[in-house]
Parts: structure tokens; C-alpha cells; sequence
């Protein structure tokens, strides 16, 4: 398969991110002697920068990573919803049937920076002040915008200029939206993130204490105070009303970032994939390679054939169905265990048939029965016109109301003493919330994928965090890590990953190959983003699989629509030999914005 770049060789260091700043700070970090988790960091701060509209200081950090010679490990950097964030208060007092995907009331509280912190405290070497000048750099010199940031802020400026006059002030310096190629600054953020640093450092003692110290700042200190006063005041959001936030400084002051063990599964040829539990749709993926246990994956001249394609779709639909009925913060323990059972999965992999299922089909893991959200049962969103952003890059095509998607980022890192690092930030993006001037950010809108409807594993609980679709993934074989790959994408990641997976390891392309090949996925399920509809039998690819394929998909009964040559995924890997010797990446071409660097 002819390839739109190499996959890159090297001994030292590999970094791929969806943004070509991001990596080449992650870059020069390793090249200072820093490590992986160095890297990383200084890359995710840079992206909170350029790629704003995907991603932002408040948003979320999930990340999965190993030391070497240690087992994968989970940083949970997801905010819970806040104390005040009750199904009686939205349902009944504000009198919601879903949660609005803009403005103060879906935002749970911010984890970017606790997570990022904590992960350079445990696992970094360098001082915070260190690894985020690259960040601080390009918010106050400014930073060149991309076509997609500038079609973005065009989307919603009219929201900005009518409703969110601080966040059209930030994006929109001239009065007018900035055009491709121009440079935009930051200085609100730069300053806020130099006032960190400075209190981090006055704290003095060590590193760690100066790190945690910036923590403090954050969640007790002057970010919190201003937080806390900016959400009094109501704000237009997607209701069509306005309405204050529920966020406080204390609810800030509760969090921190966390470790967990990932949830595993053993595949054949010695590989071990991890992934975040059930709390997010993390397992799906691994969902969908259990379903496809005992399936060859067919591909020719590296593109899979109609029987993959379908056969790969089918169990998608049954693994994010399962999602829908099973997955949340408040699922019960054991879940992800029984989901991913040999005995549940033959079960279920009885119902792909050899036509495209119009049916939402939860099972019942363990024995447990399916309670899917009434909003769901009833149909309310069933074959709702789709979201126009399904077909495109994987970010946010919004109207002017700003009630499309967000999306997200993706950064992986290998050093070379086989430190690795995958993570997917997001939430925060400009056009969630009106930007906070004194800060120079605004809040996520994570909280909008809970269901306002008691007794489900996702509905809204104070303290429990949203079914984020945030999803990195982390391979090992045999029992070392080799493997960190991950997309931005919202519901698409673990499809898409999927394709990405069939590829790599089951094709044998390597892995800008297998990034490159032509990709799917299906909107057969409920979305997570307002306004949550699904079509059921439609199925989004690229037309690279050739016509032969695509009209065998629509015999057999999927509604095909052809997203164009180069649309699907934003897909980023890295990768280590087991032997301890060649280090690998790549990045996606999609875009123009992914690349991958390392020597």
C-alpha cells in the first residue's frame, strides 16, 4: 500500500500528536534529556494552545501509560460533576429533558491541569515551568491558526458577538473571525499560567512540592476564586435560555487527579490491550475484538474487504450498545469483567447476521437486564437528521448556536528507556463556554453526556463523572508495553481505533500504513453530544474502499454514505520493539494538522 509519508525510525525518541507545534515541543523535550511523561506534558500543554477549538486549560485528561518494565497504568484527570449538579435541580428547576452541550451548566469540574501536574510530578523529571514555556510561548507571541479553528470560530461568531462578548473579544480581536494562516494570541492565558508557575516556585522545597503547589493555585487559589465568580452570572446556553453555571470553587477544591488500573484483555499473539473502565466507553474496543475473536480480517492491496468492513460494523453495534445499557460512573462492580466474558461474547456474537441490523440490541452481561434511558427507548432520537459533522475530520462543525460537537486531541510519546505515554485531552474548547477573561479559557461541557433520568450506570450524580468518550490506548506483548495509539473523534475513537487495530495487527500494515488505510464507522447508536440521535443503519466510510466494496455494503443492507477520500480519523501511534530496539510512529495526514517527529 502506497503510504502518504514514512513511518519513522529511530532509537532516541517518537512523538505524534494532531498538531505539528505539539509534537516538535514534545520533541525538544526529549532532545533536552527529559523523558516520555516530560513530553507529553510539554506537547498537551502546546495543544491546549493551537487546536483551542478541540481542546482547553478547563477540559479533561484521560491517559494511559507504562514505565518500563512496569504494567499499563491509568491517570484519570476527569472532573465529577459538581455538588450542585442534581437531576431534580436540571430536570425540575430548569426543567430539562437533556443537558445543553454549551454554556455554564454542563460543566463538571476541570481536570486538564491536575492531571497533567500530577503526571509530571510522579512520573517526569523537569520543572513545570520548564516544559510549559512552549505553551506560554505561543499564547503570548501567538500561534498560526488552522483552517478548522478558523471555520470554527467563523461557525459561531454570531453566537459570540449576540451572547459570549468575552469570548469575542479572544477569537475575534478585528470584530471579524481570523482567516487561515493568521496569528492569534493569548496573553489572559500566558499570564494565568505564569502566575502558577510563580506560586508554585514561592511555595519553595523540591520539585514536587513546587509542582503541587501550582496544583494548589489551581483548585484553591486564585483559578478557583475566578471560576467561582465568573458562573453567577447567567449565560445564554443551548436550553435557548440563559442560565448561571452549578460549578464552584469548592467543588474545585475537592479534586485531584487519580491512578487506576486499567481494564485489560489478552488477544492472540501475545498482545494485551488496556483501556479505561467502564466509567467511559474505553472498553468498547476491547469489546469489539472479543466479538471478533475467531473472524480472519480480509484485506487486499491493504484495504479491508466488504465482509470485514460489515462484520466489524455489526459488532460495533452490539459493543456500543451495550454501552448505552451497561456503561457509567455508577454501573455496578464487575461490570467490564462480565461484558468482556468468552461465554457473554459467544452469545452475542450470534446475533451478527450476514445484513446490516436496524436494532439498538443491548445483552444482559452477568445476568444483569439491559435499562436503556427513556429518552432512548422512546425513540426520541432515532433517525434524527445527522450531526454534519459525522463525515468530516473528527472536530467540531457547529451552527451558529454552537450546538455541534467539540472534539478533541491526541498525543503519544515513547523515550528511549521505553517510557510510554498515550492521552486524549479535550473538553474546554472555545466554543463550550465564554471565555473567562481574567483567565483566558472557558469551561468544558463534559456533563452533557448524562442522562437526566435516576437509576441509570450514566445518569447525572453529584461526584460521578460523565461516560466520556475519551478513549487512548495502550498495547503489551508479552508483558512489555509496545504499543500507544489513540484519535480524536467523540463517539467514532473506538471505531476508528478498531480500524487502525485490524490493520496493524491482524493485516500486518505498519503504522502509517495502517493509519492511512481507508477507514469506517457507523452511527448506529445514540450519540454522546447533544442533542443525542443515532441513525440506524448508516454506515460512513471512505471512499477509498473502492466502488466494488461499497455497493456489496449497501447490498447487504447498510445506508452507505461516502465521506470522501481522506475524512475518517485523526489517528496517531507510536511503538517500541520489544527487544528494546527500534522505536516507530506515525501520525495522521488527514487534515494537514497530525505529525509525528523522532530521530
Amino acid at each position: 500500500m502506497v503510504t502518504t509519508r514514512p513511518e519513522l525510525l529511530g532509537t532516541h525518541g517518537m512523538v505524534a500528536s494532531t498538531h505539528w507545534l505539539a509534537s516538535t515541543a514534545g520533541m525538544a523535550v526529549l532532545e533536552e534529556g527529559g523523558n516520555a511523561f516530560d513530553a507529553a506534558v510539554a506537547a498537551g500543554f502546546v495543544l491546549q494552545v493551537v487546536e483551542p477549538h478541540l481542546n482547553g486549560p478547563a477540559g479533561e485528561l484521560p491517559a494511559l501509560f507504562a514505565v518500563r518494565g512496569g504494567p499499563p497504568r491509568a491517570l484519570c484527570g476527569q472532573g465529577p460533576a459538581p455538588a450542585g449538579a442534581t437531576i431534580d435541580r436540571f430536570a425540575g428547576e430548569f426543567g430539562l429533558e437533556l443537558i445543553p452541550g454549551i454554556g455554564l451548566l454542563p460543566a463538571t469540574v476541570p481536570g486538564a491541569w491536575d492531571g497533567w501536574l500530577t503526571l509530571l510530578r510522579d512520573h517526569g523529571t523537569m520543572e513545570l515551568e520548564r516544559v510549559l514555556r512552549f505553551a506560554v510561548g505561543y499564547a503570548a507571541d501567538g500561534f498560526p491558526v488552522v483552517e478548522r479553528l478558523a471555520s470554527t470560530i467563523a461557525t459561531v461568531g454570531g453566537l459570540f458577538a449576540t451572547h459570549w462578548p468575552s469570548s469575542a473579544r479572544l477569537w475575534m480581536p478585528s470584530g471579524n473571525p481570523p482567516r487561515t494562516g493568521a496569528v492569534l494570541r493569548n496573553p489572559d492565558l500566558a499570564r494565568t499560567w505564569r502566575r502558577l508557575v510563580r506560586e508554585g516556585k514561592s511555595a519553595g522545597g523540591g520539585r514536587e512540592a513546587r509542582i503541587d503547589a501550582a496544583r494548589r493555585a489551581w483548585s484553591q487559589g486564585f483559578v478557583a476564586e475566578a471560576v467561582d465568580r465568573f458562573v453567577r452570572t447567567p449565560v445564554w446556553d443551548g436550553s435557548g435560555s440563559a442560565h448561571p453555571g452549578v460549578l464552584t470553587g469548592e467543588d474545585m477544591a475537592r479534586f485531584s487527579a487519580h491512578y487506576e488500573d486499567p481494564v485489560t484483555l489478552e488477544l492472540p499473539g501475545g498482545w494485551s490491550l488496556a483501556k479505561f473502565g467502564p466509567w467511559c466507553q474505553g472498553p468498547v474496543l476491547l469489546q469489539q475484538l472479543r466479538l471478533l475473536e475467531g473472524f480472519t480480517p480480509e484485506y487486499r492491496e491493504g484495504v479491508a474487504e466488504a465482509e470485514t468492513v460489515h462484520t466489524a460494523v455489526e459488532a460495533a453495534k452490539l459493543a456500543f450498545a451495550d454501552r448505552e445499557a451497561h456503561y457509567g460512573d455508577s454501573a455496578p462492580a464487575g461490570v467490564a469483567e462480565a461484558l468482556l466474558s468468552p461465554e457473554y461474547a459467544a452469545r452475542r456474537r450470534g446475533l451478527i447476521g450476514e445484513t446490516a441490523s436496524a436494532e439498538l440490541r443491548p445483552g444482559s452481561p452477568g445476568g444483569t437486564a439491559p435499562v436503556l434511558p427513556e429518552y432512548v427507548a422512546l425513540g426520541r432520537g432515532a433517525e434524527s437528521p445527522p450531526d454534519p459533522s459525522g463525515v468530516g475530520l473528527g472536530e467540531p462543525t457547529v451552527p451558529w448556536t454552537g450546538q455541534g460537537r467539540g472534539d478533541t486531541v491526541h498525543v503519544d510519546v515513547v523515550d528511549r528507556w521505553g517510557n510510554m505515554v498515550s492521552a486524549t485531552p479535550s473538553g474546554g474548547w472555545l466554543q463550550s463556554s465564554p471565555t473567562i477573561p481574567e483567565l483566558g479559557f472557558c469551561l468544558n461541557s463534559r456533563a452533557q453526556m448524562f442522562w437526566l433520568q435516576e437509576g441509570l450506570p450514566n445518569s447525572l450524580v453529584p461526584g460521578r463523572r460523565p461516560r466520556s468518550t475519551l478513549s487512548p490506548s495502550l498495547a503489551s506483548r508479552d508483558g512489555a508495553a509496545v504499543l500507544a495509539f489513540g484519535t480524536p473523534g467523540g463517539d467514532q475513537q473506538d471505531q476508528w481505533q478498531l480500524c487502525f487495530w485490524l490493520a496493524h495487527v491482524h493485516a500486518g500494515l505498519d503504522l502509517q500504513a495502517a493509519i492511512d488505510a481507508p477507514a469506517w464507522h457507523t452511527t448506529a447508536f445514540p450519540a454522546s453530544f447533544y442533542p443525542r440521535g443515532w441513525q440506524s443503519r448508516r454506515l460512513v466510510v471512505e471512499s477509498r474502499l473502492g466502488r466494488e466494496r461499497l455497493d456489496e455494503l449497501s447490498r447487504r443492507g447498510h445506508r452507505v454514505v461516502d465521506a470522501g477520500a481522506w475524512a475518517l480519523g485523526r489517528l496517531s501511534a507510536v511503538a517500541r520493539d520489544p527487544d528494546g530496539g527500534l522505536l516507530r510512529a506515525a501520525a495522521n495526514a488527514r487534515g494537514a494538522q497530525g505529525y509525528a517527529v523522532g530521530r
